[in-house]
């Protein structure tokens, strides 16, 4: 009986160990516990921007967008001559948001993607000019990774050259 009960206690004193370990890996130090308790308290959620250690912030976040800029309503035609241009800046969701733009949004004609190609097709309804400059639609027509000074100077010579004379619009 004795050897059975001291099986018991090591396999509780095992189990203990064992947590200690874990616990030890999942949260290491004594912060995780401090971290948690200023979590709940109001202080925390009141100011993200507040240092832990009550310091002045190093970061003050500013915008330069009134509520109406932020809130103003855009109208997009695509029958007519409406152009969206996607900048892409790297490592901000780009390629997610533009994945997004040709597979995802509902207009009255929305891009034809095939499987195992990169590029969609975006024409106007009963047009074959597109609506969206962006690599998924265009492909890299301004250069990889093009920042807005290219685009600015490209955009419009590869969407003009596309045109008859005629038909180009005014910007």
């Amino acid at each position: 009986m004795e050897d059975r009960s001291h099986k018991v206690l090591l396999a509780l004193v095992m189990l203990f160990l064992f947590a200690v370990i874990v616990l030890q890996y999942v949260c290491p130090g004594t912060e995780c516990q401090l971290l948690r308790l200023r979590a709940f308290s109001p202080a925390a959620a009141a100011d993200p921007y507040r240092a832990e250690d009550e310091t002045p912030a190093r970061f003050v976040p500013r915008f330069n967008f009134s509520a109406d800029d932020l809130l103003r309503r855009v109208d997009f035609n695509i029958k007519g001559d409406d152009l969206i241009v996607f900048l892409h800046i790297q490592k901000t969701g780009g390629t997610t948001f533009g994945r997004h733009l040709v597979r995802n949004i509902q207009l009255e004609q929305p891009c034809e993607c095939r499987a195992g190609q990169k590029k969609c097709t975006c024409h106007r309804p009963g047009k074959r000019e597109t609506w969206l400059f962006s690599r998924f639609s265009t492909g890299w027509s301004c250069g990889l990774h093009a920042d807005w000074t290219e685009l600015t100077n490209c955009v419009p010579s590869v969407v003009d050259s596309k045109k008859e004379v005629r038909l180009r619009p005014s910007r």
